[in-house]
């Protein structure tokens, strides 16, 4: 299906997300189909909810309301999840994106997929893992929040945030790549490596370690070079030849220097 007919729920934990992101939120929605159904839950009677208030119509979200009856109790969840159930089951969405920092959400990311539905997340990093995993796709807010507003100006390939880019782990980038060429192909398309980075991890974002784009990661990377073409760039690794390692016959004339010393004597 193609991306501008793939309809997209876009369900936020008023509780658990950011106003200010909301921009920015849609835009990464907008990556993988359009938000045809937008809602926010939410007691709207407590002030945390100001800041929503100031943007939902900007955004043409519809707000849904949830008392907090009892404390320690967060009707908003049970809420959201009996709505997205009900969108499920009518049949007439394609996929799922799921707002909040909650592993309350986590069994039903899973039925979404059980479906064969697309499952999206965005939430902060202290999401727990079980929730990150159990969507398709899972977007940390901490990113789209260091990725600068530039309008009008070339994008710069690494990112200039105000978040430390994390350290890239190159034998999961190894892993990916030998997946990706399932016989053998020195050359592999980005787009299906970025497929398959992400089927392993979910959250799996090059802005997390400071560049746009996963080109651009790819770039900088000693033991890869991107190969260009028309439609779709692709990555070759390159071989690293090992240093020869000098001969026995060699190493035998080196003499250590208390030898020198005593043959002195």
């Amino acid at each position: 299906m193609e991306k501008n007919n793939f309809n997209i729920a876009v369900l936020i934990d008023g509780d658990n997300a950011q106003p200010k992101l909301l921009g920015a939120m849609l835009e990464e929605v907008s990556k993988y189909g359009k938000a045809t159904i937008r809602r926010i839950y939410g007691d709207w009677t407590m002030q945390q909810m100001n800041g929503w208030k100031e943007i939902i119509n900007e955004y043409s979200f519809n707000p849904v309301q949830k008392f907090a009856y009892t404390s320690g109790k967060n009707s908003t969840d049970s809420a959201l999840i009996i709505e997205a159930m009900d969108i499920l089951h009518g049949k007439n969405i394609d996929g799922f994106c799921i707002v909040s920092s909650d592993s309350d959400y986590t069994g039903l990311a899973k039925r979404i997929r059980e479906e064969g539905i697309f499952m999206m997340g965005i939430g902060q990093k202290k999401t727990p893992k079980a929730f990150v995993q159990s969507c398709e796709i899972f977007t940390f807010s901490e990113n789209i929040l260091n990725v600068p507003q530039l309008k009008g100006a070339a994008e710069p390939e690494v990112i200039e945030g105000d978040l430390k880019p994390e350290k890239l782990d190159l034998a999961f980038i190894d892993k990916a790549f030998d997946i990706s060429s399932t016989e053998g192909e020195e050359e592999v398309y980005i787009s299906k490596l970025g497929l398959t980075l992400r089927k392993i991890d979910p959250s799996f974002d090059p802005r997390a370690y400071g560049f746009k784009s996963l080109t651009q990661l790819f770039r900088s990377l000693p033991t890869y070079s991107v190969l260009h073409n028309e439609q779709n760039p692709m990555v070759k690794r390159e071989i690293v030849a090992a240093k020869p390692k000098p001969s026995r016959k060699l190493r035998n004339l080196k003499t250590k220097p208390n030898d020198r010393s005593k043959s002195a004597e």
